[in-house]
């Protein structure tokens, strides 16, 4: 019976075209979270408030990572059906309209960084002497985010295009980069200053900057999309029309949605410093555990919209089930990882007793947590998101955040005042709140739609 559920009515070749795009952006997606968890690691051997500082200011990357997500996740919507229709004149319009979103965010952000720090790092914690180190932090890392707005949609439609060996050498070059520039500049080594906390911020950039000129290098040569920036950036009135109509949506889902999470860190960071220390760490660890998961999610998104574009709804349906079976099997896998690192995760960082203890709870908190997270991102960012179905989506998501887990995060932190441990289960609950939705969204079969059509110049 086991054997049955697992392997299903799973067609034949699924495994094989699962695994040619979902190894690539796995070991990319694995090779940035551990670079994000080596970054918390070398800071965190400076002292806990750099730890506390770096990972409050790091939030604006945060939020700026939910923004291009939601950039990259409409942009996937409607280049993987475009690919799959063969489309590439429509393709290169859609990166074009990427970037326009992209670059809009990008700019705002390095202005508040770089000119107001101290107000932005006010909106996360009062501490003054977090606001002080942090607002240091932000300046420096700044430029960062005007890189990453230029390569996250590029990126995007690399992938959308099965183009995914690029990114994930292109993450490879420059995140090892980050951790080379990191060692070196926070701590100085091989003659070099340290720089302490300002040393990683700076690592950031150099690396960013990197990255933006391999991409604008590739984009040079490459044969899959036409290189006029004429025809990339005039966008006809009807793609703006089907963009609104089916990737706005989620790309408005991922951005409130982001805001609405990154309200947990606001709140912890109201919660004195250990708490804030320990979830930096936790939610780095989570990262880690869970890319492979979000790979099998940003694959399954290429692969069904593909099919769709294709014209092959059935097929589509059959390997969204199997997309299914696959995500629920790593999710229990992940648990078990999680519940035997548990004990010795604290250890990575120099934090107080009272931090490490609150981690080690957190991070038994976080077993379930990671399942629901994972069966909700392959059906609500992958299967439905692939057929335009995205507003079912987007108010799903918003609901489930706005409308429980904020309030109930403030209400148990500010109103009830309950225990840091209780209030951070409490806004764990979101997941389970919406997945009874998705499920049945998913099964009605309403996102199967081909959204290509025929585009004027």
């Amino acid at each position: 019976m086991i054997r049955k559920w697992l392997t299903g009515d799973t067609r034949p070749g699924f495994y094989r075209d699962l695994w040619v795009l979902m190894l690539p952006i796995a070991v990319q997606n694995l090779i940035t979270a551990g670079v994000n968890m080596a970054d918390v690691v070398m800071v965190g051997q400076l002292n806990q408030t750099a730890l506390s500082a770096s990972s409050l200011a790091g939030q604006v990357a945060f939020i700026l990572n939910f923004v291009y997500f939601g950039m990259t996740s409409a942009v996937t919507i409607m280049a993987a059906q475009y690919w799959g229709k063969g489309d590439r004149r429509v393709l290169a319009k859609i990166l074009g309209l990427g970037l326009y979103i992209s670059l809009f965010v990008a700019v705002t952000a390095v202005l508040l960084a770089f000119l107001v720090p101290g107000t932005v790092m006010h909106f996360w914690t009062n501490d003054r002497e977090l606001i002080e180190t942090g607002s240091r932090y932000l300046r420096l890392v700044a430029l960062s985010y005007l890189f990453s707005g230029v390569t996250q949609p590029y990126v995007a439609v690399m992938r959308s295009c099965e183009r995914v060996k690029f990114s994930m050498i292109l993450s490879i070059i420059t995140l090892t980069l980050n951790v080379i520039l990191n060692a070196l500049l926070i701590f100085g080594l091989l003659g070099f200053p340290a720089l302490r906390i300002e040393g990683a911020a700076i690592a950031t950039s150099i690396s960013r900057g990197v990255e933006f000129l391999i991409c604008l290098v590739d984009f040079s040569r490459q044969k899959l999309l036409p290189r006029s920036l004429k025809n990339m950036f005039h966008l006809p009135r009807t793609l703006l029309v089907d963009f609104r109509k089916f990737a706005l949506p989620a790309f408005l889902n991922d951005v409130l949605w982001g805001f609405a999470y990154n309200m947990n860190s606001v709140i912890m960071g109201h919660l004195g410093s250990d708490m804030v220390a320990a979830n930096s760490l936790v939610t780095v660890v989570r990262d880690v555990l869970t890319t492979v998961g979000f790979g099998i999610s940003s694959a399954a998104a290429i692969m069904l919209g593909k099919e769709l574009g294709e014209n092959q709804p059935a097929k589509a349906r059959k390997d969204a089930g199997s997309l299914l079976r696959v995500t629920l099997i790593y999710s229990v896998l992940a648990g078990i990882m999680l519940f035997f690192a548990a004990p010795w995760i604290p250890s990575l960082a120099k934090v107080s007793e009272t931090s490490a203890g609150l981690m080690k709870i957190m991070l038994y908190m976080n077993i379930p947590y990671q399942a629901g997270m994972l069966v909700n991102t392959i059906l609500i960012a992958s299967v439905l998101r692939c057929g335009g179905d995205t507003r079912y989506g987007m108010v799903l998501d918003i609901s489930a955040m706005w409308g429980w887990a904020v309030p109930v995060g403030l209400l148990t932190a500010f109103v009830f005042r309950l225990p840091p441990l209780i209030v951070y289960a409490f806004m764990c609950t979101d997941e389970f709140v919406k997945l009874p939705f998705a499920v049945h969204r998913y099964r009605s079969g309403k996102w199967l739609n081909n959204i290509t059509r025929e585009h004027g110049e």
